[in-house]
């Protein structure tokens, strides 16, 4: 995902006052842990989550609450017409278990 430069501060911010029912949702489609972390240097985001099902994924951009959050957050990040982040999927190369 892009930040736009400068967003780093107010983009921590709304996330460490994340919305109860956003947080609720997340672990209710699965979601276990969830970081995400700022290259400062390109401004992009990456994130790492747990899910026990992948596929529940799919449900989420359909939910309200998703949406609203995507619209709260698209001031200050690159998104879609339909305000989900734009992101780029990453292909893994390496995991040590």
């Amino acid at each position: 995902m892009y930040l736009f430069p400068g967003k780093a501060e107010e983009y921590k911010r709304r996330h460490d006052e994340i919305w109860a029912e956003l947080g609720i949702l997340l672990k209710e489609s699965g979601i276990s842990e969830y970081s995400i972390f700022l290259d400062e240097a390109t401004n992009i985001l990456f994130g790492v989550m747990n899910i026990s099902d992948s596929s529940k994924l799919d449900e989420l951009p359909q939910h309200p609450v998703m949406q609203r959050w995507w619209a709260f957050m698209s001031d200050i990040m690159s998104t879609n017409t339909d305000h989900s982040p734009i992101s780029v999927p990453l292909q893994e190369v390496f995991y040590l278990k």
